[in-house]
């Protein structure tokens, strides 16, 4: 996988202590190994090399392996939501709402593909770990999906949508296509502003009414 910029941790500020600014640089490590080797594959010693600390510092910030990997999983969606809503909130009264799923669209692929390794870990790692460690993660994509299911009703009151398709079907099938380029893009298969383009003429297409639906 192509190396990824990590999004500031969700411990750390410019007025963080040093204790803090440690937290942060083992959780930033933390989501860049995760989102390499996956969960079965990440060791304490991998993430204490990223984050230039010896092994066993980590325990006096984390309990255990599982409380660290719980804390990223966690971190990676809710920066998401948090992200996708400032975006959506910024867009202008009235744009049109085929536009908000597509702008959306763009929102998420950026953020697991170049802004943020806790996305990654978190999409690319969502089958693979316990339900102990999901729980908060599991609230925040409830909450996250709560947001594209208002996306996708808004298009389809608007007529923007077939009026044939299942609103929950399309969603599920839209947030699938959307995590699975977590795991197969890589810049030889395209540059991410190829694959934005490509996702978003996809979506526009299966979505948009027939001529014999206007």
């Amino acid at each position: 996988m192509p190396p990824r910029k990590p999004r500031q941790s969700p411990t750390t500020d410019e007025s963080a202590s040093k204790s803090e600014r440690t937290r942060a640089r083992i959780l930033d490590a933390a989501a860049e190994v995760l989102s390499h080797k996956g969960y079965a594959g990440m060791r304490l010693t991998d993430v204490a090399q990223v984050a230039e600390i010896q092994a066993p510092a980590i325990y006096y910030y984390f309990d255990s392996r599982e409380d660290l990997i719980e804390e990223v999983m966690w971190f990676g969606i809710a920066d998401m939501r948090k992200h996708l809503t400032v975006v959506l909130d910024a867009l202008p009264d009235g744009t049109d709402p085929m536009e908000r799923i597509l702008v959306a669209v763009d929102t998420h692929l950026r953020h697991e593909l170049e802004i943020s390794s806790y996305t990654t870990a978190s999409i690319r790692n969502s089958g693979q770990t316990p339900d102990s460690i999901r729980k908060r993660q599991v609230s925040e994509e409830t909450k996250y999906g709560r947001i594209w299911r208002e996306l996708i009703r808004a298009a389809h009151d608007e007529g923007a949508i077939r009026p044939d398709l299942d609103l929950y079907i399309t969603q599920m099938l839209i947030l699938g296509a959307l995590n699975w380029a977590a795991e197969w893009w890589n810049p030889r298969r395209g540059s991410v502003e190829k694959v934005v383009a490509t996702t978003q003429d996809f979506v526009r297409n299966a979505l948009m009414p027939h001529p014999q639906d206007a």
